[in-house]
């Protein structure tokens, strides 16, 4: 008799803790910031400090929050709104104008593919294809982040070839120095047993805190585990289904047509990147 409800009782410990794994879940905050120092803008009559000002209120345009939903398989990274500024003046007549939008990201590290909800200049598109193959090479390193010891981790990225502008005599030349091949470095932390991380970072045995790649760095700034209020992670399903390298393609294409520099409508010179 005490064998049976001893048991028993392990039965249900351990069925209560496969149902406590399938529901762990975490909300995850990022903070991504670019570091523009590589970046070179030239123009004719153009000043240093006219210069300066262009990359400032470029590096303020790209620094971004981004929140990831998480349970052990699937996660949902997207951009935290917040209103836009107004057209920013760098100084002397000259305005910049950053113009990207991302969408919904989607990873299901279990079956091991990605769905990406984006947009080119209003129309919408559903990215679905095989999540990256980092290929990461593992280290005894360790640092905190917060509370948490990370671990890590390193991988090799190829870069893709940036658009520029057809007419190599525009007022305008925007040009970064990165090499072909970019060092990706990660740390991730055991503490949270997911395979997950923000963007398209994956693949580690713990949640990914902190990524460097080429010219930008992603750092979580604030974990909640289990959150009493859950955001149901689900699918998108919006827009024209696409895989990765058709919307690269796409984007390219739009990018080379749009990557120019013009004159509004009361003189001021308007730097267009991307729309």
């Amino acid at each position: 008799m005490k064998k049976s409800i001893l048991w028993g009782a392990l039965l249900l410990w351990s069925i209560g803790s496969v149902q406590a794994q399938q529901q762990f879940s975490g909300k995850a905050v990022y903070e991504s910031k670019r570091d523009m120092s590589k970046l070179k803008v030239e123009g004719n009559s153009m000043t240093p400090e006219i210069q300066q000002r262009i990359l400032e209120q470029m590096k303020k345009n790209m620094e971004k929050t981004f929140v990831l939903d998480f349970d052990k398989t699937t996660s949902l990274y997207k951009e935290e709104e917040k209103l836009e500024s107004p057209l920013a003046d760098a100084g002397s007549g000259v305005r910049v104008r950053v113009s990207t939008r991302g969408g919904n990201l989607y990873k299901n590290v279990k079956e091991k593919r990605y769905v990406d909800e984006n947009e080119i200049f209003g129309k919408e598109f559903l990215i679905k294809d095989a999540l990256t193959d980092w290929k990461w090479e593992m280290s005894s390193e360790t640092k905190m982040i917060g509370d948490y010891t990370c671990y890590k981790a390193t991988a090799i990225r190829n870069k893709i070839a940036e658009p520029k502008p057809k007419d190599k005599k525009s007022v305008l030349n925007l040009e970064e120095t990165e090499p072909k091949e970019v060092r990706v470095t990660a740390w991730y932390t055991p503490d949270i047993p997911v395979s997950q991380g923000p963007d398209d970072y994956w693949g580690l045995p713990g949640l990914i805190l902190e990524v460097s790649d080429g010219n930008t760095t992603i750092l979580c700034s604030k974990i909640v585990l289990n959150p009493k209020e859950k955001t149901q992670i689900k699918e998108p399903t919006k827009g024209k289904v696409v895989t990765q390298n058709e919307y690269d393609t796409i984007l390219r294409k739009k990018a080379e047509e749009t990557f120019e520099v013009s004159k509004n409508e009361k003189g001021k010179t308007v730097i267009r990147i991307g729309g």
